[in-house]
């Protein structure tokens, strides 16, 4: 995807505020042997590029001063409760550069699964994106988890997923993560109806001499 970008001249709260009111959004490219540069975007065109995953998760060319950089999403900062990004960094990449970052992942095949084929399982999604480190071309932007073999009680690891070449998953030291997990249908019990009590003698009486 491709990006275009300004350099930014004022700095400062009250120079990122009048901006914000103009409809730019302020920002900062920094990383590589140049030094970092204040940045302003089109507001509209950046919100409605967060909104893709890609945006997100893959190497982006930045067109800035008439040059193009490849650069990665590194932070966003948005309005507590406005539709409005505060704040947008992005770090420069070449080939050599080797990065740590959270990618989406894409569940499959669950339909096709004898757990759920078969034996009418949920399939619980424990987390939705994983931290992986590689080089920077080699960024995926998603990693699929292939669920079409999963079967009834299973666990998915995150050492299960078949990891694209040159990618490894960070793990900050734990033994396996979970991924996803199958869980059982649950019986639905239906009580039976129970008989109403026989009215009492004295009630029925009640009124009569």
């Amino acid at each position: 995807m491709q990006f275009v970008a300004f350099e930014r001249a004022k700095q400062g709260t009250g120079a990122s505020r009048r901006l914000r009111i103009t409809g730019r959004a302020p920002g900062i490219v920094f990383g590589g042997t140049a030094a970092p540069v204040s940045i302003e975007l089109d507001h509209n065109a950046l919100w409605h590029a967060l909104k893709k995953e890609a945006f997100h998760a893959s190497i982006l060319d930045m067109e800035l001063g008439g040059k193009v950089e490849k650069v990665l999403l590194r932070d966003v900062q948005y309005h507590p409760f406005k539709p409005q990004v505060l704040h947008v960094d992005f770090q420069r990449v070449d080939d050599k550069t080797r990065l740590r970052k959270k990618v989406p992942l894409h569940f499959t095949g669950a339909e096709e699964s004898p757990a759920v084929k078969l034996d009418k399982c949920l399939v619980n999604h424990v987390i939705n994106e994983i931290e992986i480190e590689c080089l920077a071309t080699q960024l995926p932007e998603n990693i699929t988890v292939d669920l079409s073999q999963v079967t009834k009680g299973a666990t998915v690891h995150a050492g299960d997923i078949k990891l694209p070449k040159g990618v490894k998953i960070v793990t900050h030291g734990r033994k396996d993560i979970t991924v996803a997990t199958v869980v059982e249908p649950v019986e639905e019990v239906v009580a039976a109806p129970v008989a109403a009590a026989p009215a009492d003698d004295k009630k029925k009486g009640k009124g009569k001499k």
